[in-house]
């Protein structure tokens, strides 16, 4: 599904992602950790097709190469992004976002739009499945939501657009248990043998019910381990800078 080989990244002439190669197949659920300024948002952003990044190596999807792809054409082609630090967009219905997202996927799939009513539908069972009161979904996108609301909300989309490639950025970052929990079970429930995740975290504890393929520890702009999810309970024992 994915192949990256060498792939590098700077900013503002800083360099950040330096050699990375990554594999994910169909199925496969992957997580990556390391430190702080590792590259792991980094990486996020590159795959979705955020600007302002020089790029170089191999970056393909689907046998496309993604390097060249505008970020609605990854969307369109099934990549979804679930931020880190979800927007606040005032002005934005909640609702009509989802149903503009989906239909433009829908779209360009040459798929026939869904109307409202079949849409609402959608929306209600998908809803119900995260625990999200259907209230919010009226408001203004993200705005006056709290931490976990936002990042149900994220799941919530991952759900209606249904992509084959989602990247979690850090989703587990401020959320209670329960929240930690509804995200998860969000997660797991998406997952079939088409569909892929790149789980980003720092902490070892959304792995508790988020159970990857593989884990990778990211450090300094390369992949320096690979190992299973017990990998991830030793980075939490040892902690970074004894893995090598």
């Amino acid at each position: 599904m994915l192949e990256i080989k060498n792939l590098q990244a700077s900013i503002n002439n800083k360099s950040i992602l330096k050699g990375l190669n990554l594999t994910i197949n169909p199925g496969e659920l992957h997580a990556i950790m390391g430190p702080n300024g590792s590259g792991k948002s980094t990486l996020a952003n590159v795959l979705s097709g955020k600007n302002g990044y020089e790029i170089s190596g191999k970056m393909n999807f689907m046998g496309e190469n993604l390097i060249k792809l505008p970020i609605e054409e990854r969307a369109q082609k099934g990549i979804f992004l679930a931020f880190q630090y979800p927007l606040e967009i005032p002005g934005v219905n909640t609702n009509n976002f989802l149903k503009t997202s989906l239909n433009s996927v829908r779209k360009a799939k040459g798929e026939k739009e869904l109307d409202s009513i079949s849409f609402l539908k959608l929306v209600k069972e998908k809803s119900s499945e995260l625990g999200i009161d259907e209230k919010i979904l009226s408001r203004q996108l993200n705005v006056g939501f709290s931490g976990g609301e936002k990042k149900k909300n994220e799941i919530l989309q991952m759900k209606i657009l249904d992509p084959s490639f989602s990247i979690l950025d850090e989703t587990d970052s401020g959320l209670d248990i329960d929240a930690l929990k509804i995200v998860a079970n969000g997660v797991n429930s998406s997952r079939t043998s088409k569909k892929s995740f790149l789980v980003i975290t720092h902490y070892q504890r959304l792995l508790d019910y988020i159970k990857p393929d593989f884990v990778h520890v990211l450090s300094d702009g390369k992949i320096i381990k690979t190992g299973c999810s017990e990998l991830a309970q030793e980075l939490e024992k040892k902690g970074y800078q004894k893995i090598s």
